[in-house]
């Protein structure tokens, strides 16, 4: 790699001169019975995990990560994040928490994007170069951090910047030397860049390849080229800046995002979304009230933040802190108390599902606002997004939204089918004492219908799910297994008995490895919005796989 590229590398960690870390804890676990967990939470503080040894998963924003011995994880403050590992041996694992404190003038706060992209320049997994050398300086934090000398506790904090270097100049090495790391690499400079100007040939220059190698390889990695990519990641934040109230004026987001021409704008934001700029900032100040589960994920696909959703669900608290706002209300679970709630709101309209309300419950709504329950049984989930659009006059939104995602769809069908080929695969999902089988009303369908995986002997497609028995599964005759377990206890005591069972010891999945994983909470929901984060997971589980 040339000197210019390392010093547009270089570039990404200049902030790091402003920036001063605090260590606020570590947590070190090395025996081999105990299990350590991660409750879902959205963090508040950055969060290291080093996994020395053992073995686990690790959620951020609903996109599941396998641990890796010899890897270190990072989490940023807002991320919504779960974890668990175990079998651990001496090595041992480590969380670690920390802090970062800018000792400069702090960005203006009608600069939102700035002031996210101003955070630690590394996240998620890094693959440490040196594990012995990071492991040993987790150990001896971890030891001068509980030490009753206050030196030996400052020795703490200083050996952990010592081991933030390391991990960062590990994170460089490995984009300078994987062709796929300097894609993502160069994806994050996009993200990063976006307001000024880009080429091909300055990105590729970032990449460390020629102009025509990049584009190649990088629409073949993400299914859309660079230029496209920086199109979409512009108009994204033109639209978070579009939802805050009406504060800026057109033409000073569209300079904001990069573009100088006023029409050019416009027309690729409408190219982007569906809609013209200005119905979009309208459309905004619209409040639009989530009342059940499901709407959450229709709504977020027609590029509307829900004014209020149900308390209980974790994209409610997501949005709250993705957008750094009280605007959106929690709603209570009970009846009572969530009418209340929402005639104090005065939204414009109350999203819901007929089939979860009844007649008298919507009348009530209905006094409080224009309310539509979209008609969920009989209709497929691209049906329920055109209808709820249909009624926001939001039909050009959504069909735009639905070919983004056939396109995306086939992109991954194509990076995947030499990993899955013909494979009958069998989704199970265990709740609480209950297996079940998992069919195309369900999230079932992206697989079985977005992505054309071969469904298991006796799958029935055309029920959303069927109850078995450990003992039946292995008359399904899958070849690829994808698990859901629920969280609650009962759910992780049956999948612990079943993992432990002759009849599953016996499937031909489970005897040639080819069992995955999927967290519960979200992937279950049958919504518009649930499924394209669905073809992410599918790219992540099986592209590049044998």
């Amino acid at each position: 790699m040339d000197d210019l590229v390392q010093n547009m590398k270089n570039n990404e960690y200049k902030p790091l001169e402003g920036m001063c870390f605090k260590l606020r804890d570590i947590e070190y676990i090395k025996n081999k019975t105990q299990e350590w967990s991660l409750r879902l939470q959205f963090m508040e503080s950055h969060l290291i995990l080093v996994a020395a040894s053992g073995q686990g998963w690790l959620n951020i924003d609903g996109r599941f990560n396998e641990l890796r011995q010899g890897s270190a994880y990072l989490c940023a403050p807002g991320q919504l994040v779960e974890a668990s590992a175990h079998s651990f041996d001496e090595r041992g694992f480590y969380h670690l928490r920390f802090d970062i404190i800018r000792d400069e003038p702090s960005v203006k706060a009608n600069d939102q994007v700035e002031r996210q992209s101003s955070s630690f320049p590394v996240k998620g997994e890094v693959v440490v170069l040196s594990p012995v050398s990071v492991n040993e300086l987790c150990e001896t934090i971890a030891q001068c951090w509980q030490h009753e000398d206050y030196l030996k506790r400052f020795r703490s904090q200083i050996l952990f910047q010592e081991m933030l270097h390391t991990i960062l100049q590990d994170a460089l090495l490995v984009q300078e030397s994987d062709s796929e790391a300097a894609l993502d690499f160069t994806k994050v400079y996009i993200e990063q860049h976006y307001q000024q100007e880009l080429t091909i040939e300055q990105l590729a220059k970032v990449a460390g390849m020629s102009s025509r190698h990049f584009m190649r390889l990088f629409k073949k990695r993400f299914g859309f080229s660079a230029i496209d990519y920086l199109a979409i990641y512009r108009i994204e934040q033109a639209q978070q800046l579009m939802r805050m109230n009406g504060h800026y004026r057109l033409r000073d987001i569209a300079r904001h995002v990069g573009y100088h021409d006023d029409i050019y704008f416009r027309r690729k934001f409408k190219q982007v979304t569906g809609i013209p700029p200005a119905a979009f900032m309208k459309n905004s100040r619209q409040k639009i009230a989530a009342y059940h589960f499901p709407s959450i994920g229709q709504l977020i696909a027609l590029q509307v933040t829900p004014c209020a959703a149900p308390a209980a669900h974790p994209w409610t608290e997501y949005y709250r802190r993705k957008y750094e706002t009280d605007s959106v209300l929690p709603l209570s679970t009970d009846y009572e108390a969530k009418l209340r709630e929402l005639r104090l709101l005065h939204p414009d309209f109350i999203i819901g599902i007929d089939s979860l309300a009844s007649p008298e419950e919507q009348a009530e709504l209905q006094k409080i606002a224009p309310a539509y329950f979209v008609s969920w049984v009989g209709n497929d989930w691209r049906t329920h997004l055109r209808l709820l659009a249909q009624f926001l006059n939001k039909t050009a939104a959504a069909e735009i939204w639905l070919e983004h995602y056939e396109r995306k769809a086939r992109f991954v069908r194509e990076q995947i089918e030499h990993t899955v080929h013909s494979d009958r695969l069998l989704i199970l999902r265990i709740t609480g004492e209950d297996y079940n089988v998992l069919g195309s009303h369900s999230l079932g369908t992206v697989f079985y219908d977005d992505l054309n995986i071969v469904a298991a002997y006796g799958v029935d497609l055309m029920k959303p799910d069927q109850q078995v028995m450990p003992v039946e599964l292995n008359r399904f005759k899958a070849n690829r297994l994808l698990v859901i377990v629920d969280q609650d206890a009962q759910s992780q005591s049956s999948w612990h008995t079943l993992m432990n069972s002759e009849p599953w010891r016996k499937l031909n999945a489970v005897r040639d490895g080819r069992v995955d994983f999927l967290p519960s909470y979200l992937w279950v929901e049958y919504t518009a919005f649930t499924h394209d984060l669905m073809l992410d997971e599918a790219l992540k589980l099986w592209r590049d796989c044998t």
